[in-house]
């Protein structure tokens, strides 16, 4: 039984979403103690996490990124914050998706599948951990670690997912529609500069394991890898 964690300080709210999901088949553990969210999280290990955004003591963004520290597993933000910005620093911050209040209970249910099947379904038969390899380049999707020769970076989710996309596409361009749609499920209502930022971020990173310019844009289409690390070994 898949196990699903939700982090709510309206007991109301979080009991009403858990019963619910329990109706589908779903394990469902509600956070009390919003200082130890992490120790909560470590004891269940969760296939996804609801996440408020006004939580005591610290944020959701704050939880997030701690959950991202040692989890790839979903996280759809539940939030009355219905701001565009507050979508945005959802997703900056780990989140998956992004859910307002008030919500229709199908609606939580069918981003859930949707994040489980993102997350687990493609690769649910496989054993051995995933790794891409592009010249001595190493990604570890499942580790959220970029590495090349002796230096390794650590990622963020939605940073892993565009390396890996340059990296599967490569020498092809991958287009921004495509990482839009591969980063985010309603792409349509994400502003563009979200991705750019999160480019900006990538390229942070290569920069981190000593390549530089790692990324090119191409205008009108998208962004591509640049092999600048193999000339340099000619």
């Amino acid at each position: 039984m898949e196990k699903m964690m939700i982090v709510e300080d309206d007991m109301k709210i979080a009991e009403y979403l858990g019963s619910y999901i329990k109706k589908y088949g779903y394990e469902v553990v509600i956070a009390k103690d919003f200082e130890r969210i992490m120790d909560t999280f470590r004891d269940m290990q969760p296939k996804l996490v609801l996440l408020d955004i006004n939580l005591p003591s610290y944020d959701g963004y704050y939880w997030c990124r701690q959950i991202r520290k040692e989890s790839i597993c979903p996280v759809i933000f539940i939030s009355a914050r219905t701001g565009e910005m507050d979508q945005v620093m959802a997703l900056e911050n780990g989140g998956d998706d992004f859910i307002t209040k008030p919500f229709h209970p199908d609606i939580v249910m069918a981003k859930i599948r949707s994040q489980l099947r993102r997350a687990y379904g493609e690769y649910a038969v496989q054993l051995e951990e995933r790794k891409l390899v592009e010249e001595g380049l190493n990604l570890y999707p499942e580790r959220l670690e970029l590495r090349f020769e002796n230096r390794m970076t650590q990622l963020t989710k939605k940073e892993s997912d565009i390396i890996e996309s340059l990296m599967e596409r490569y020498p092809r361009v991958a287009g921004r529609q495509d990482l839009l749609a591969k980063l985010w499920d309603d792409h349509a209502y994400v502003d563009e500069n979200t991705l750019n930022v999160n480019i900006t971020r990538v390229r942070k990173k290569f920069q981190e394991i000593g390549i530089e310019d790692a990324v090119e844009t191409v205008r009108g289409a998208g962004y591509r890898l640049k092999m600048t690390w193999k000339e340099g070994q000619g």
